[in-house]
């Protein structure tokens, strides 16, 4: 018989879009989506199962349908789509994350728990390494945010880990991704007309296109799936100068408390916010390796960086400014800069 895959966080199209996915493997006999709202879009074959997993009723979920496989894809950065506030958000990452882990621990059958994390979780600081390993721990640990709720969601499944060794756990740590702007900080940021930069600084930014992220699930879901926490992300990095010009959208440097007063700008006039990590990551950037991988999980993100941000650029349009006219006038305003890095 095949697996009986259990997906969280089903309301998002990401989350959406793997869960019809999984109906091609013939690995997987069912696919049970859990979210607390329903989804717009179709999940295909899989049984929607209407459930905020904060709750003790997530165990239930489990045992009912004989869960071997947990896929815990509700571990977000954004507020859903479908209305829930960035506390519920945080509460979701944190607590519903707990509770689930409760779950599989009471779950037998449980097998397999594969989380989708962020690469968030390595903090962004001015003395950070060029590049972080699956080893190493941030200077500075996030601030606030969807990657505060990742380090200590983390956590949460080490515990589980040392509680259930026979049960196969890997964490997925992801780079940023530029889909939908809604679930992607980042692409909401360069949908804007005029992106706002802190003074001073040129951070090194790393990407993942969405159907390497698909590809990194299903490998780790594979029979031969290693257990263990992974990179993933694009080779390569861009400057946020680069992907400005890339994109033809014009620059203003700000001093950094300026950037939050833009944010609340920003949200006053309806636009994408700027939170507290995204700041952090337009001062300071941060990339990873991913030798760990290529060489224990198998997988190799087939798009690169620079291909990522050209595949937003092809779906958005260019901004109000050419890209080739826009170089010059970025180079030479960043070298007038005082203490550019």
């Amino acid at each position: 018989m095949g697996r009986v895959v259990l997906v969280t966080g089903a309301a998002r199209a990401s989350a959406g879009a793997f869960v019809r996915s999984l109906q091609d493997s013939d690995e997987v006999e069912r696919v049970v989506a859990v979210d607390l709202r329903q989804p717009a879009h179709p999940l295909g074959a899989a049984e929607f199962v209407r459930l905020d997993i904060r709750q003790p009723s997530i165990a239930g979920v489990l045992a009912g349908h004989g869960v071997d496989t947990v896929v815990h894809l509700d571990l977000q950065g954004t507020p859903s789509p479908l209305g829930r506030s960035r506390t519920a958000v945080k509460e979701t990452n944190v607590i519903g994350t707990m509770q689930l882990l409760g779950a599989c621990q009471k779950a037998p059958a449980l097998r397999r728990l594969v989380v989708k994390s962020t690469t968030g979780v390595y903090g962004s600081a001015p003395r950070d390494p060029a590049l972080f390993d699956e080893t190493m721990r941030s200077r500075s640990l996030p601030r606030g945010g969807f990657a505060k709720d990742a380090v200590e969601a983390e956590g949460y499944v080490r515990g589980f880990a040392r509680r259930r060794p026979d049960v196969a756990v890997s964490v997925l740590r992801f780079a940023h991704e530029l889909g939908s702007a809604r679930e992607a900080p980042l692409a909401g940021y360069f949908s804007l007309p005029v992106l706002p930069t802190v003074l001073g600084h040129d951070p090194r930014l790393q990407f993942v296109d969405e159907e390497d992220v698909l590809g990194a699930l299903h490998r780790v879901l594979e029979p031969d799936g290693p257990a263990g926490t992974f990179n993933i992300a694009g080779d390569g990095v861009l400057l946020l100068s680069q992907c400005a010009r890339r994109l033809g959208r014009p620059t203003v440097p700000l001093p950094l408390p300026a950037l939050g007063w833009s944010g609340a700008a920003l949200r006053a006039a309806g636009a994408p916010d700027l939170p507290a990590e995204l700041v952090d990551v337009l001062t300071h950037g941060g990339a990873v390796a991913t030798r760990h991988a290529r060489e224990v999980l198998g997988f190799t993100a087939r798009r690169s960086t620079a291909e990522v941000l050209a595949a937003f650029l092809r779906r958005r349009g260019p901004g109000p400014v050419p890209p080739r006219r826009l170089a010059g006038a970025v180079d030479l305003f960043a070298g007038l800069l005082p203490g550019r890095k």
